[in-house]
């Protein structure tokens, strides 16, 4: 991986940042106990359908022909999907009442000592903003957050984030990329410098190696934009890349659905669109791969909720490897008004992934049921002067999956909801760092005229539900959330064994929560990743008045989380980036990994990854952020 230095001169990066930026779009962000279930259940309605278009085949090519520090930036807009709730403390009955008071949890050791642990440096933002060849040389924008995704499998370990992707060995060594993801989607690169054309946003990559079948799936968000300006406008996609082979440093077939949502291109007509489908999140049972966005307006307020689409993997592989036989149809599921039983809007409805082999205590059920995939959510539906706390997730069900595989353009699936009682959670406020060198800060502060900032804090975003894994029969997941007077941030994790009678009829208990906190620290953004056996980590980012920005994580297992938290990428600086800097965005807060990635293998162990903040020579101008990947065996 190409490294570069951060700056050349001060007066350079002076001149670079505040003359030569093309469009500055600012961040903003929208300002228990085990109790028995409430079984609220519901079937799908206002089920559409689609077809995927085949793009075209790529790869994923190494090196980068570019060392320059152009100073175009493109921060991703930080879409907070929590809305009002429609009763402010309404609940249903057999619901615990709405907490009134902050989780205070102790606090976690933290040390540096990993037993079974290896890892090594990911993709950085110096590898992202230097990636691609050919035409995508030096079309990169500089990008804050590097939303993480990661998959691993066959001796492989991916990992994409914005807007890059790598390919490495089981040793770390990097095997192809880092690369483009615009050159890697086939799409326009992001900006021809100096002023343009513009070429289409891309966002929020995830990856997933599906053990059942051998093959590799890569998501992105896409969203047009005018190749003057910039601007973004309609129509609005969800890439999907299939791998042709079990190699993911071979060919793959892109294709693409769209998620425009005006009635244009066979979409349904939703309120406030054309629309674009945020953070795109997937998951994968037996028959189908799953893909959940956050619907937003991309002109107007309007907040659509989360929208649900279920599409074949028997047919996503066929179009890959060329022998598909029909159209790879999708089932389009408008999941937004769910929750409205509960005081607002779904969000963020995180599909389950399942490591090999964590499936197998639900074989009755999938077989009765024909195929299930699970979901988790959080409703915690409001900030301030609204509810800011919440003890209560939402359970998901899509039953009769293998009817995907079947050749009927409108396969017969449903939709089941039941929301459960839980340990309290609630909205989080930005994260405070160690103090540093900060040579951003520095050079703008000594600018003419001099712009002055504070040192920045880390958007914690907000405390909806991060990745969910399928093992052991159950559903693990965790969430940001506040912990005792705000001022830092903890993790909210749960096991939740899912639950069917011989009529059908769906509900779901609580076996396992827990937090996780260190004292006078934050650990945010977490993600769990076990194994079939229900043991694995809780990867997350450390951060406060001790530690830089770290990558770290904690082992969890069926009995909850235990140890010490284990530094894994010991962080060298504070953050100093330019999404929580004036002139670029509101100055004080900056954006952070939206999510962290961790993921279980077939021989037990567990690769994970976060950002970080690694030795400074691997920053540019404008950003010093890294990730840090790492392999851990369970005890």
């Amino acid at each position: 991986m190409q490294r570069h230095r951060y700056f050349r001169s001060v007066p350079f990066l002076v001149v670079t940042c505040l003359v030569l930026l093309a469009t500055v779009v600012g961040a903003y962000s929208i300002s228990a106990n085990n109790t028995a279930h409430a079984a609220a259940s519901a079937t799908g309605n206002g089920t559409t359908y689609g077809d995927l278009q085949v793009v075209g085949d790529t790869t994923i090519v190494s090196g980068s022909t570019s060392n320059a520090q152009g100073s175009q930036i493109r921060p991703e807009t930080d879409h907070n999907p929590q809305v009002a709730i429609t009763a402010t403390g309404t609940q249903t009955p057999g619901l615990p009442p709405p907490p009134t008071t902050n989780p205070n949890p102790s606090g976690r050791s933290v040390t540096s000592t990993n037993k079974g642990f290896f890892g090594f440096n990911g993709i950085s933002h110096a590898d992202q903003r230097n990636a691609g060849t050919g035409i995508y040389a030096n079309a990169q924008f500089s990008l804050e957050p590097p939303d993480q995704g990661l998959c691993a499998g066959n001796g492989f370990v991916v990992e994409a984030v914005n807007n890059g992707v790598a390919v490495y060995n089981n040793h770390g060594t990097l095997l192809a990329g880092v690369e483009a993801l615009s050159q890697f989607f086939g799409i326009a690169p992001e900006i021809i410098r100096p002023s343009g054309p513009y070429g289409p946003f891309i966002s929020d990559p995830k990856c997933l190696y599906d053990a059942g079948t051998n093959h590799w799936f890569l998501t992105e968000l896409l969203t047009s934009t005018d190749p003057a300006t910039g601007a973004r406008i309609a129509p609005t996609y969800t890439y999907v890349a299939v791998s042709k082979t079990s190699n993911p440093t071979g060919a793959w077939t892109v294709m693409n659905f769209n998620t425009t949502d005006d009635g244009t291109s066979n979409t349904p007509t939703h309120t406030g669109c054309p629309c674009f489908g945020d953070q795109p999140l997937i998951g994968a049972d037996h028959y189908g791969f799953y893909v959940s966005t956050n619907e937003f307006s991309l002109a107007g307020s309007a907040f659509n909720g989360s929208q649900l689409y279920a599409i074949s993997k028997k047919k996503l592989i066929a179009a890959a490897t060329h022998t598909a036989g029909g159209p790879v149809t999708f089932a389009h599921i408008d999941a937004a008004d769910y929750l409205a039983p509960y005081g607002g809007v779904s969000y963020s409805i995180q599909p389950a992934t399942t490591p090999p082999g964590g499936n197998s205590q639900d074989s009755e059920n999938q077989s009765r049921l024909h195929g299930i995939e699970y979901f988790l959510s959080a409703l915690q539906f409001g900030a301030p002067p609204y509810q800011v706390l919440d003890n209560r997730i939402a359970t998901w069900a899509l039953t009769n999956t293998e009817a995907l595989d079947s050749s009927s353009l409108t396969p017969d699936i449903a939709l089941h909801l039941t929301v459960i009682g839980t340990e309290t959670y609630g909205q989080p406020n930005p994260a405070p760092q160690k103090t540093g060198p900060t040579p951003l800060r520095d050079a703008l502060a000594a600018a003419t005229p001099p712009v002055s900032n504070p040192l920045e804090e880390l958007n914690t975003n907000d405390d909806r539900m991060n990745q969910v894994v399928f093992a052991q029969n159950s559903l693990w997941g965790a969430v940001n959330t506040l912990i005792g007077d705000g001022t830092r941030t903890g993790i909210a994790y749960f096991r939740i064994h899912p639950e069917w009678d011989n009529k059908g009829n769906f509900s779901a208990h609580l076996q396992n929560q827990g937090y996780v906190a260190v004292n006078g620290e934050s650990v945010i953004f977490p993600s769990i990743g076990v194994n079939s056996d229900g043991q694995g980590v809780v990867v997350f980012t450390l951060v406060g008045p001790d530690y830089y920005p770290s990558s770290a994580y904690i082992r969890i297992g069926t009995g909850g989380v235990s140890g010490s938290v284990h530094i894994a990428g010991a962080g060298t600086a504070p953050e100093d980036g330019f999404s929580g800097y004036a002139p670029y965005a509101p100055p004080g807060v900056a954006r952070w990994g939206d999510y962290s990635a961790a993921v279980g293998l077939s021989n037990g162990s567990i690769w994970a990854a976060s950002e970080y903040i690694p030795s400074t020579p691997a920053r540019t101008l404008l950003a010093n952020w890294g990730t840090f990947v790492s392999h851990i065996v369970p005890d």
